[in-house]
């Protein structure tokens, strides 16, 4: 009978700078501010240098990622992380500026990955996305499932260009994601409530995530939904905020 062993931990070094930038579109977005000061709290809270924009245009979602991966290059100083927050109305694989253009999800993704910012090499980038990405409404189901997520790691000398970076998404794909016209979303209220809240790796932090929101009902037009997050990992170690 085989005797396996258990995993190594490995995590990244969270000793340097920590940045963050948030670009938000407020237009016809009710509740944002909501999310906005929640988010907020949760950078100051785990030591986070946060940088926040208002209503970007589609150009301008990636000329501030640009902006912000040319700031990052320019530091002397370590920097362990950085996260990104982009909100704003969407569709699969795009989001709408305030002035109504679509910007691609992956032109913005492309901008910090291994090759195109030296400084993050290897480091932690983690993209949360409050967005729609399509048209459906997810009624729910009376009996639910439960989703495993396997990570693996190896030691590289060269790694891939599109490793260490996580992609957190407010629903799955094809879906609708809500928010409360007051209280913001529940995918951004419950990420940052678990993330002050729980200590452990980011994976199982996120899983909590989604078995708050997965518990939580959604009233839309007197109808009731569900909605859960999506998460997407190529992290090689295990991420620790606090």
């Amino acid at each position: 009978m085989s005797n396996p062993r258990p995993l190594e931990e490995e995590a990244y070094d969270m000793s340097g700078a920590r940045l963050a930038l948030t670009l938000c579109v407020t237009k016809a977005r009710e509740g944002s501010e909501a999310d906005l000061d929640a988010l907020e709290r949760m950078f100051r809270q785990l030591g986070f240098q946060s940088t926040m924009k208002r209503d970007p245009t589609a150009q301008q979602f990636q000329e501030e990622l640009e902006k912000f991966q040319q700031a990052i290059d320019a530091r002397e100083d370590f920097v362990s992380c950085a996260f990104v927050v982009l909100m704003a109305h969407g569709l699969e694989g795009h989001l709408k500026g305030e002035d109504e253009q679509m910007v691609k999800l992956e032109d913005l993704f492309r901008v910090l990955n291994n090759k195109n910012c030296q400084a993050l090499r290897a480091k932690p980038k983690v993209y949360i996305v409050q967005a729609c990405r399509g048209e459906q409404r997810d009624p729910g189901e009376t009996v639910g499932g439960d989703n495993t997520v396997m990570i693996t790691k190896d030691n590289l000398e060269t790694i891939p260009t599109y490793t260490d970076t996580l992609h957190i998404y407010s629903t799955v794909e094809g879906y609708l994601s809500y928010r409360h016209d007051k209280e913001g979303s529940c995918f951004i209220q419950t990420l940052v409530d678990v993330f002050l809240e729980r200590k452990g790796p980011i994976l199982e932090l996120l899983t909590e995530v989604t078995r708050r929101m997965a518990e939580a009902k959604v009233v839309q037009e007197g109808e009731a939904r569900k909605v859960n997050p999506e998460i997407q990992s190529t992290l090689r170690k295990r991420l620790y905020l606090q």
